[in-house]
């Protein structure tokens, strides 16, 4: 069997990728929940907006959304993989764009207003949630890229379509 020897550049960039995705996310609170379980109705959830714990058996659809989404089929979604960026309704026009370009070409990543959140951007996946105080904060490029389909997905590879579409 040949080998092939790394060169020190292949060596630098292995390295730098290694580093890159095995890193947390600097102010990214971390919580745990038992994935699973599923309920029928309106659920109480410890975080705002939830960040796992029970859910409706039916995950939402990714993709942006004007108006807010009920909690239960979102953290089914999360379970999933999905990565959930809500922003407080008074945010402005070019916030809201800024976070809506970022979705765009991703799978696994839904986008909404959130009425009873305290900081103006919240990024929430399963077990993991960061708030911010500015859309162009650039953790939430790095927050996309570590925990969209991340390690600690309970169910990583599931979809984020064929579900439900309906608001709140």
């Amino acid at each position: 069997m040949k080998r092939h020897a790394m060169t020190p550049l292949s060596l630098l960039l292995t390295t730098l990728l290694a580093a890159c995705t095995s890193q947390e996310v600097n102010g990214v609170q971390t919580l745990t929940f038992a994935a699973g379980d599923h309920r029928q109705g309106r659920l109480v959830y410890a975080q705002t907006p939830p960040a796992g714990g029970p859910h409706n058996p039916s995950w939402q659809n990714c993709g942006v959304y004007p108006t807010p989404l009920s909690n239960e089929y979102v953290v089914h979604s999360l379970e999933h993989g999905a990565v959930w960026i809500t922003y407080q309704p008074s945010a402005s026009a070019e916030a809201v764009q800024q976070l809506t370009q970022l979705a765009k070409s991703r799978s696994h990543v839904l986008v909404s207003p959130y009425p009873e959140q305290s900081a103006l951007v919240v990024l929430t996946a399963w077990g993991k949630q960061l708030s911010l105080t500015q859309a162009d904060d650039p953790r939430i490029k790095a927050f996309l890229a570590r925990y969209e389909q991340g390690p600690g997905t309970p169910e990583r590879g599931a979809p984020c379509s064929g579900g439900y579409s309906g608001t709140a």
